[in-house]
């Protein structure tokens, strides 16, 4: 038996680290520190430190370095970082996986993994990785890329899900106590009755849209989100290109929730002060409680348009966690902040 072999042979417990980026990927392992192998031969000690080891964009050999640096202080056997960065290798192709198994070190990139069901895949994908890790007989390097168009998509949809749109919501208070107070007026205006009833489907549809698409590139220019190159080098126009979709298509999911929101609002709003007969005789046309739905419909987009522009954006976290080269840059401020203290 050679000296690895004999090494991991004697060890009870294989003491493990999970070095995850803060926000999301803290979260997610902090719930593993119960992980356990499956065929039940070894101990596992799960310690999680959370850290943004990925600082310096998608530099995998650099941050397969600061993990394998902390493992060494820490007297950790294997140290696997779990981020929400995107990674990728010198090809270009987005990387789910990197690994080093001769420092047992590997990174994970969790959009990586789709977005959907996210603890569920991220323990699978640990375990698999500690028990690769741990067997003495495993050397090679070993890195997992993505499909180049499907996977593409794959790391967007994780990304955006990463983003978490649904917490725009708070972040857009002032804008949709602005487009409420706008719906409220406009739902008992008669003016706006005979144009929610004048407006064909298609059209009703392409004020939605239109709306929804307003107000997202009102927060990408108010809270300036657009991230722009470090360099000229295509790696770099790559993750701005990657950064900047995945912002936007989180806008757009914030802003399709707000505008649900506001639809739902109005319509009871609606429901609560109209009549629709004593409506149909005030402009002089047979209305029913069904266009009820198309007056919500209608307002709810003008409403989108007239509060949301019509309001400027709160300082809140919420709105910078949108963008991933925001959230980068938090990163390296704590970073720096770290080493200013050591």
């Amino acid at each position: 038996m050679d000296a690895i072999s004999g090494y991991w042979a004697a060890v009870a417990t294989i003491r493990v680290g999970l070095v995850a980026d803060p926000a999301a990927p803290t979260e997610i392992a902090r719930r593993m520190t119960d992980l356990r192998p499956l065929d039940g031969r070894d101990s596992w000690l799960v310690t999680v430190v959370s850290e943004p080891f990925t600082t310096g964009s998608e530099d995998v050999d650099r941050a397969k370095a600061r993990l394998q640096e902390r493992a060494r202080r820490q007297d950790w056997d294997v140290v696997i970082g779990l981020t929400e960065l995107p990674l990728h290798d010198d090809e270009g192709r987005h990387l789910l996986v990197d690994t080093d198994p001769a420092q047992r070190t590997a990174v994970l990139s969790l959009p990586a993994l789709g977005g959907l069901r996210m603890r569920t895949r991220t323990r699978r994908a640990v375990r698999s990785l500690v028990s690769g890790m741990a067997d003495p007989n495993t050397t090679d390097e070993h890195r997992v890329a993505l499909p180049r168009v499907r996977g593409r998509w794959r790391l967007l949809m994780g990304m955006v899900l990463a983003n978490r749109p649904w917490l725009l919501v708070p972040g857009l208070k002032s804008a949709l106590v602005a487009a409420l107070a706008t719906g409220a007026v406009a739902t008992v205006n008669s003016t706006v009755w005979l144009l929610a009833g004048s407006l064909s489907w298609w059209r009703l549809v392409i004020a939605s849209v239109a709306s929804i698409a307003l107000v997202a590139a009102w927060l990408m220019i108010d809270g300036e989100l657009w991230d722009r190159p470090d360099d000229d080098s295509p790696q770099a126009r790559e993750r701005s290109r990657l950064y900047n979709t995945s912002t936007l298509l989180t806008l757009l999911a914030g802003g399709l929730i707000c505008y649900v929101a506001l639809y739902v609002v109005n319509l009871a709003w609606a429901f609560f002060v109209l009549d629709p007969h004593v409506m149909g005789k005030y402009v002089n046309v047979p209305i029913g409680h069904t266009d009820l739905l198309v007056l919500a419909w209608f307002v709810a987009s003008a409403a989108t348009v007239g509060g949301g522009l019509g309001s400027s954006l709160e300082s809140d976290e919420a709105i910078r966690a949108a963008a991933y080269s925001k959230r980068e840059q938090d990163r390296r401020n704590r970073l720096e902040q770290e080493r200013d203290d050591a």
